[in-house]
């Protein structure tokens, strides 16, 4: 793979900005830009089901610092709000069976245009997410027009996920057609969510459908291998994925 690198730098700027919902709920977000005026693409970062957390904005600000305004909305904004923990809005999303599919696309549209409308922005965006926000990422690139979509182990893609994970989660196979952009995978081989099966059913249903796409799946690696927090972290395949990302998204939101 080869795109265009964008030079790394130092100064950027982060923190908590809210906009309105479709709906008009108030969503809070978090921003992080290089804080020169260069036009730039914009990335949207899906937070994974425990919600909106450290690591998730911890990646905005390494995406700010390779060239890129990014944002993560708070997929839970709705459930919180002052004196509520993220963690509290969390628990009851989950208990509800998770965000349902039409909200998510239309959070990520609303997050995609904030970033559009930024002096900076080149009008280019991509979307990322891990876990369930891997699957996320994937469906919002199949409801939006978007340049750019990386799926990291993002689960129930081609099933539909089991009573047992209390997940509402339905298999994204029948919107695959409506996939409006090219699309990376970084996979475990290890990993049981979603599976080597999956993945494979997954890339032979793009490849009949004449979609873009560049997956691959690490050997010796779990579930959440970029997750430093996690004795499942893999340093050697997340550096490799992460690599993979900035040369991807260097040739899609350039």
């Amino acid at each position: 793979m080869c795109g265009m690198q964008i030079a790394m730098t130092n100064a950027i700027s982060a923190g908590t900005v809210h906009y309105p919902a479709g709906d008009g709920a108030d969503i809070e977000a978090y921003l992080a830009v290089p804080q020169d005026e260069a036009p730039r693409g914009g990335i949207v970062l899906i937070h994974h089901l425990p919600g909106y957390d450290e690591a998730t904005r911890e990646y905005a600000r390494t995406f700010a610092v390779h060239g890129y305004n990014a944002v993560v909305p708070n997929l839970y904004s709705r459930e919180g709000g002052p004196g509520v923990s993220y963690e509290d809005a969390a628990a009851a999303v989950r208990a509800g069976g998770g965000v349902s599919d039409e909200r998510l696309i239309a959070d990520v549209g609303t997050a995609a245009e904030y970033l559009r409308a930024l002096p900076s922005a080149n009008g280019k965006i991509g979307v990322i997410g891990h876990c369930s926000g891997g699957r996320q990422a994937l469906l919002a690139a199949c409801g939006l027009e978007l340049q750019a979509a990386v799926d990291n182990y993002g689960a129930f893609v081609m099933v539909d996920s089991p009573e047992s994970t209390g997940l509402r989660a339905t298999s994204l196979e029948g919107r695959l057609a409506e996939l409006s952009c090219p699309l990376l995978g970084n996979f475990g081989a290890d990993d049981g969510y979603p599976s080597p099966e999956e993945t494979a059913r997954l890339e032979a249903a793009l490849d009949k459908l004449g979609k873009t796409y560049d997956f691959k799946t690490y050997e010796g690696a779990g579930h959440a291998f970029f997750n430093v927090n996690r004795v499942s972290y893999r340093p050697e395949a997340a550096m490799d994925a992460w690599e993979r990302i900035f040369e991807f998204y260097g040739e899609h939101l350039s």
